[in-house]
């Protein structure tokens, strides 16, 4: 065995099965690009930033994640069809041939960890084919000093072999790429696919399960900031809904965009760095992203413009998903540490395509737990093919695919932490006001700025509120630089009628939706919810 670059002494890939490679460990940024574009796998940007290719697969593969089912799992997974089991001693194998197809070829090894809270701190050890891989994992985690380095000791190891395929007949996968996480073994094994989110996302399915489970930690799939007096507010939401732009503000320090954990001492980062959407990505519309992409930054899946290296954020023919990771000191404003204190405020953000819920309401503990579990957007004509009427949709926590345990574990975790902090929760719609989707307008970003500021500043404590019947969301009756009549969204349609039918039609959609969670859900929550018609549950 050959090694190359920065280790602990007492670092011993054999541990792991590996022999006969070249490892090249904690590689420099520029040293990584070097390797990736002399082996014809990247090519630099005028920007700077190295672009590259993740191969057949441009997202993640949510139907060839896994979880070994073991002693370890058995009992406390949320088995259902994103936690799907693996079983152990198939993992065994694959694994084995995963560590044998790595063997006599050079493999890139980087060391970093995750939680910004060093109370929480886990070590990691990504083992790649790629060198772009370990770039990946050195712009998204967090960098250890190079004397951590010397004594690193990962309590994880990800092994990650994109060009491993898989025999789904003797294997045990679905096809021939598959991620599986063993938290018996602390080792997340990736095979048959480039797309770095499979590393990223498999560390947060880790903390998601480690944390909540063992250390009474609530992990969260949402962006946070903190005010200049030292208010920490927290925005979940999922794509398309203003998450990344909401939380990116001048005015306050960025903890993060993605991942964090709230503690009894406040919210962390889980992360090192960012990765975030480039589809029509502009200067205009998203200067903190656009100008982080620069040498370090890795762009995925992006083509140039003819006859030229400046990235075409329009073209799609390669993907709607198209991405760049940077580490978070790319970026402008950022608290340093990524850590604040107990949250003040938490942030729900929908885009209601139905025009149905308020643009702001304010939420009682029992309707916290209900919508954090429901995790209700929707989508709109145009974001993916065959849509072209809006379609709810429902991500439990804002973050199904990346949960391990019951929705439930997390939603009483949240009302058990605003209670006790006296914590306000706010659903924002920054979705349609006036009618659906095709009839009325989207919120303007100017209005929804001007609430959740006011929420921030303690402007919306004095409001007077009124109730929306069916959803028995408590709306506030003025707010300050947004037009009144708004507040009300029924208020905001020409037909009363029509927008109660809605209402209805949405309502009966959320109550459908949590048929599936009421089992482990207590009477609080169970009591949030909307008013349903007596066939909804048809």
């Amino acid at each position: 065995m050959k090694n190359i670059g920065l280790k602990n002494p007492q670092a011993d890939l054999s541990t792991l099965g590996l022999k006969d490679v070249t490892a090249n460990w904690n590689l420099p940024v520029s040293k990584l690009m070097e390797r990736t574009i002399t082996m014809g796998e990247g090519v630099l940007s005028d920007t700077g930033a190295l672009t590259i290719k993740t191969g057949e697969f441009t997202g993640r593969s949510p139907k060839d994640r896994f979880i070994v089912k073991d002693s370890t799992t058995e009992n406390t997974v949320d088995w259902n069809a994103i936690n799907m089991p693996f079983d152990s001693d198939k993992f065994d194998t694959l694994y084995n041939k995963v560590i044998a197809h790595l063997g006599g070829k050079e493999v890139y090894i980087r060391d970093a960890y995750a939680c910004a809270d060093d109370n929480y701190r886990l070590n990691l050890r990504l083992i790649a084919e790629k060198p772009w891989s370990a770039m990946f994992a050195n712009n998204m985690f967090l960098r250890p000093t190079d004397k951590e380095i010397q004594n690193a000791t990962p309590e994880w190891n990800i092994v990650c072999a994109p060009t491993f395929m898989a025999d789904p007949a003797t294997d045990g996968t679905r096809q021939h790429n598959f991620a599986v996480i063993n938290f018996t073994r602390k080792i997340i094994l990736i095979g048959g696919t480039g797309y770095t989110g499979e590393i990223k996302k498999g560390i947060f399915s880790v903390l998601n399960y480690e944390l909540p489970h063992n250390r009474g930690v609530l992990s969260m799939h949402c962006s946070a900031n903190v005010g200049k007096k030292g208010d920490t507010a927290v925005f979940f939401g999922l794509s398309g809904t203003g998450k990344t732009t909401l939380s990116a503000d001048k005015n306050r320090g960025l903890i993060g965009d993605d991942e964090h954990g709230w503690s009894d001492e406040g919210v962390f980062n889980f992360e090192g760095g960012c990765y975030a959407k480039t589809i029509d990505l502009s200067a205009e519309k998203e200067p903190e992203i656009y100008g982080a992409i620069k040498f370090g930054a890795i762009l995925e899946n992006i083509k140039f413009k003819e006859g030229t290296r400046t990235p075409d954020y329009s073209d799609t023919s390669i993907t709607q998903n198209t991405r760049v990771s940077y580490p978070i000191h790319h970026i402008e404003n950022i608290r340093t540490p990524s850590k604040g204190g107990t949250p003040e405020n938490v942030f729900f953000l929908t885009c209601d395509a139905f025009g149905v819920l308020p643009p702001i309401s304010k939420l009682t503990a029992g309707q916290a737990m209900y919508h954090f579990i429901s995790g209700y957007t929707a989508k709109v004509a145009g974001t993916e093919a065959g849509i072209t009427e809006p379609v709810t949709v429902f991500s439990a926590c804002f973050g199904a695919p990346f949960l391990p345990l019951h929705p439930t574990q997390y939603a009483e975790m949240l009302g058990k932490r605003m209670k006790e902090n006296n914590v306000n929760v706010w659903l924002v719609n920054t979705g349609w006001s006036g009618g659906a989707y095709g009839t009325g307008n989207r919120m303007p970003l100017k209005y929804t700025r001007a609430l959740i500021t006011a929420a921030l500043n303690g402007e919306l404590a004095n409001a007077n509120y009124k109730t929306q019947p069916i959803f028995g969301l408590r709306m506030p009756s003025n707010c300050p630089n947004v037009p009144t009549e708004i507040l009300n969204p029924r208020n905001t349609w020409e037909d009363k009628a029509a927008y109660d039918a809605k209402a209805q039609s949405l309502a009966d959609s959320f109550v459908k939706n949590f048929e599936k969670y009421k089992s482990k859900a207590n009477e609080e929550i169970l009591a949030a919810a909307p008013t349903a018609t007596t066939n909804a549950n048809a």
